[in-house]
C-alpha cells in the first residue's frame, strides 16, 4: 500500500482507490463508481436520512469493533481509509442468510456460535420483512436509510428499548407512512415479556 490509496471494505468487498478525489463523497462513490444503486440521494444535505449506511471499524479504546449509521452523501470517501461501510445490499440476502461455523471446538461452543450467527442473519432478514409486513413501506424511497438505520442500531443493541428504536429513527424521514407502521413493525424487536430475540432465534429453528 503506498501514501495515496485509500482502502476500504464496501459489504465485505475490499477496495483501492488510487489519488481518491478529497471531494467525492461515499454516496456518489457507491453509486456511480460501484453500481450500488440502493443508497438513495434525497435531499444531499443529510437531512432526509435516504442515504444512510453503516459504518464500521474497530475501537481501541474499548477494544471492539463499533457500529454507526451516518448520511452517506455528507461523508467523504477520503474519511473512510480502513473502516467498513454496509449498504443495504449487503443485508438480509437469502444466499448468506446462514453462515458456516468455522473452526473447532466444544459442542456448546459451536451451538453458541450457531445461534449468534442465525441471530446475526435473521436480524438482517427481518429488519426488512418486518418493515414490509407492517406495511412501513409505501414509495418506499426512504426505506434503505431507514432499514440500515435500524440495522445499525441491532448490531450495537440486539434487544433494543423502544425509546432507542425511535431515537434510531431522528434522522431518517418519511412523507408516506406517519411512521407508524414503521415502528410497529420494528417494535418486535424489542424484548417484549421476558423473550428475547435468541428466543425467536430458537423457535425459529424449530
Amino acid at each position: 500500500m503506498t501514501a495515496d490509496e485509500l482502502v476500504f471494505f464496501v459489504n465485505g468487498r475490499k477496495v483501492v482507490e488510487k489519488n481518491a478525489d478529497p471531494e467525492t463523497t461515499l454516496l456518489a462513490y457507491l453509486r456511480r463508481s460501484l453500481g450500488l444503486s440502493g443508497t438513495k440521494l434525497g435531499c444531499g444535505e443529510g437531512g432526509c436520512g435516504a442515504c444512510t449506511v453503516m459504518v464500521s471499524k474497530y475501537d481501541r479504546l474499548q477494544n471492539k469493533i463499533i457500529h454507526f449509521s451516518v448520511n452517506a452523501c455528507l461523508t467523504p470517501i477520503c474519511s473512510l481509509h480502513h473502516v467498513a461501510v454496509t449498504t443495504v445490499e449487503g443485508i438480509g440476502s437469502t444466499k448468506s442468510r446462514l453462515h458456516p461455523v468455522q473452526g473447532r471446538g466444544s459442542q456448546s461452543l459451536q451451538l453458541s456460535k450457531l445461534i449468534t450467527l442465525l441471530e446475526r442473519s435473521i436480524l438482517e432478514q427481518l429488519s426488512e420483512e418486518r418493515i414490509a409486513k407492517s406495511h412501513g413501506s409505501q414509495c418506499g424511497f426512504c426505506t434503505p436509510g431507514i432499514v440500515m438505520s435500524m440495522y445499525t442500531l441491532l448490531r450495537n443493541q440486539p434487544e433494543p428499548t423502544m425509546e432507542e428504536i425511535e431515537d434510531a429513527f431522528q434522522g431518517n424521514l418519511c412523507r408516506c407512512t406517519g411512521y407508524r407502521p414503521i415502528l410497529q413493525g420494528f417494535r418486535t424487536f424489542a424484548r417484549v415479556s421476558g423473550v428475547s430475540n435468541a428466543a425467536v432465534v430458537l423457535l425459529l429453528m424449530q
